[in-house]
């Protein structure tokens, strides 16, 4: 839809300036420095950078990732989904913690008639914690605990009304400038009905990603996230992205912000599912 659409591209325009805006911030704020303070804010940009990209990193954080789908539903519409996705680490002793993730989607619906839709709204709550040690071992590092989707839609057409619930877990290796790792996902339903247009789910997710990072907080990489519908039979079941991302971890009045925009081709994709999306993200560091 028109409103739809125009809200995507001022999105995407949004973290584009965002992009070139931060990396003036970041010059014009840093003061006059000796080669050896450049360095070392060079490789501190970079050390946030790469703990933003281990899901679960010790590092408080709050992403506003937008998510643009292109080509949905029947009628080939627009539609924008922003998660708000708060990083919150636990410590339990000097050896574990409990990284804990929530994501919040609020939706901006295209038209998919016949069927019935609400141009706006809020889609269920997806909560996880990871159960992980403190530090790494050569490298490696895991977590793994309960996720829970908890029903908190505004309206029926845009998820379950049911809890759901189910196992997640993560590993990841980071070595010199690269962080890559996996992490995986399924959440079965407690409940609901099973007639057509029912309210049980049972979702598979799987989000492999691996990333290069530059001098002075710059970074590029793919992190797909690939999904499966169980309850759907055949390639029907699957959305699988194939893309690649970039961004840059900047300073604004002395707190880093993690910036990035990307694309993925959904190579395989449901009935009336998005042919290709465009995300960009803003992150807060705390």
């Amino acid at each position: 839809m028109p409103i739809v659409r125009s809200n995507a591209y001022r999105g995407l325009l949004l973290a584009v300036s965002l992009l070139s805006i931060g990396t003036a911030a970041w010059a014009q704020s840093s003061t006059p420095t000796t080669p050896t303070n450049a360095s070392s804010d060079a490789e501190s940009a970079s050390e946030v950078a790469k703990k933003l990209q281990n899901p679960i990193g010790d590092l408080i954080n709050v992403p506003f990732q937008s998510n643009t789908y292109f080509d949905v539903g029947p009628h080939k519409g627009t539609q924008e989904i922003l998660n708000i996705q708060p990083v919150i680490p636990i410590h339990i002793n000097p050896d574990w913690n409990v990284i804990t993730r929530t994501i919040l989607p609020l939706m901006w619906q295209p038209s998919l008639q016949p069927a019935q839709t609400v141009p706006f709204g809020t889609g269920p709550i997806t909560f996880s914690a990871f159960f992980s040690p403190s530090k790494p071992v050569d490298g490696w590092l895991w977590g793994v605990g309960p996720a829970v989707q908890v029903p908190v839609i505004s309206n029926s057409t845009l998820g379950s009304n049911v809890w759901g619930a189910g196992p997640t877990g993560v590993i990841v290796y980071s070595k010199g400038p690269w962080v890559g790792g996996v992490l995986v996902n399924n959440v079965w339903s407690l409940g609901g009905t099973s007639a057509p247009g029912g309210t049980r789910y049972n979702n598979f997710l799987l989000q492999p990603f691996l990333t290069y990072n530059f001098r002075g907080g710059w970074f590029f990489g793919s992190s797909p996230i690939a999904t499966a519908n169980w309850l759907v039979s055949g390639d029907k079941a699957w959305t699988l992205p194939v893309g690649a991302q970039f961004g840059r971890v900047i300073k604004i009045g002395g707190t880093p912000v993690n910036l990035l925009v990307g694309a993925y081709y959904n190579a395989l994709r449901p009935q009336f599912g998005s042919t290709w999306q465009i995300r960009s993200q803003i992150a807060f560091v705390f």
